[in-house]
């Protein structure tokens, strides 16, 4: 007997805890899986049962994601969790030992990793693979692995082998780049009028570099070179040209937040634009409920093309090392740290 594929989706909820009608909805839609944010946060054991519920909606081991990258963007926080750094350190550090920076980057992402396990949150929106350049908006700005793509690509592939580690799925963004933006994605749409020369010198190599990450997030930034009238989310010379060809990944492919203010026009068109550009799935994460019933209504099942990609990562859950003891890991990793 075939299963029927989940919703090309992934939502967000309002709360810390489903509504009746989030319940609901999330029963009926059966989206690929779901993302926590700050609102949704209070205590380790409030999390593992809201994760636990997310779950049961939908009957299966639907993925949760979070994004838990460190420093400015990080949904759990002190008193509970770590209070994880940002890349800044670690760049630091790289300038002046790169084998030491490398083990810092492997031992944060393994507490990660082993912080995320424990609530039953199996997807980080991490890391960035993004080169930022000079003028560039600080939407990025700390979050990135530096300014130069070769140690972006290092650095960033370490991290996610530190996730995968200790059994948690890395997503890599933004791809093809978000390091040359002007203006927050966030709130407008940014334009980067590179030529295409340029952005495969730089903002291409480490998205090439991470072509077999399990997970990938899209920008939402037009690129005159590529497609001077579409975003890369809705274009599909950028994800399929691009993305799929030029660098080859071979991840699941999800959109950054439909609700970001780069993009326009009714719910539903952003997510058929999304995928019939080639993405596998629509992320859409402030909770809204009518936003999310209009993305569900512009959405289909999860491809045939999308389905081999997720089948595929059981490949990744092999990946997984003997318990780390996360004092003496944070101990060590604070050792390495004071360096820079």
């Amino acid at each position: 007997m075939s299963v029927k594929a989940p919703l090309a989706a992934i939502f967000g909820l309002s709360g810390p805890r489903l509504t009746a009608e989030e319940r609901a909805f999330f029963a009926d839609a059966d989206p690929y899986g779901f993302i926590l944010f700050a609102r949704n946060v209070e205590t380790p054991e409030q999390v593992a049962s809201l994760v636990a519920d997310l779950r049961g909606c939908v009957g299966r081991e639907a993925p949760v994601l979070i994004d838990q990258e460190g420093g400015r963007v990080r949904r759990l926080r002190p008193p509970h969790w770590r209070d994880a750094p940002s890349m800044a350190p670690f760049v630091e550090l790289y300038a002046r030992d790169p084998k030491a920076a490398a083990d810092a980057v492997r031992l944060n992402a393994r507490l990660l990793a082993v912080e995320l396990a424990a609530l039953g949150i199996d997807v980080d929106c991490y890391p960035l693979a993004d080169v930022p350049v000079q003028g560039s908006h600080d939407i990025i700005g700390d979050r990135a692995f530096g300014h130069d793509p070769a140690v972006v690509s290092h650095l960033a592939s370490i991290a996610c082998a530190g996730l995968l580690d200790g059994g948690v799925m890395p997503v890599v963004k933004h791809i093809p780049g978000h390091g040359r933006a002007v203006a927050d994605s966030h709130l407008d749409l940014p334009v980067v009028d590179a030529s295409l020369e340029e952005l495969r010198a730089t903002d291409f190599v480490p998205f090439r570099a991470l072509k077999d990450a399990p997970y990938g997030m899209t920008a939402h930034i037009v690129y005159t070179a590529l497609d001077a009238h579409r975003p890369a989310t809705t274009s599909p010379a950028v994800i399929g040209g691009i993305v799929r060809g030029e660098l080859g990944f071979e991840g699941l492919l999800m959109t950054d937040d439909l609700s970001m203010k780069a993009l326009t026009g009714r719910f539903q068109d952003r997510a058929a634009d999304s995928l019939a550009a080639g993405c596998d799935l629509v992320l859409h994460c402030n909770g809204d409920r009518d936003e999310m019933t209009a993305v569900a209504e512009g959405c289909r099942p999860l491809d045939t093309a999308g389905q081999l990609r997720a089948a595929r990562l059981g490949r990744f859950r092999e990946q997984r090392l003997a318990r780390l003891d996360a004092a003496e890991t944070l101990a060590e990793l604070d050792r390495l740290l004071r360096a820079a």
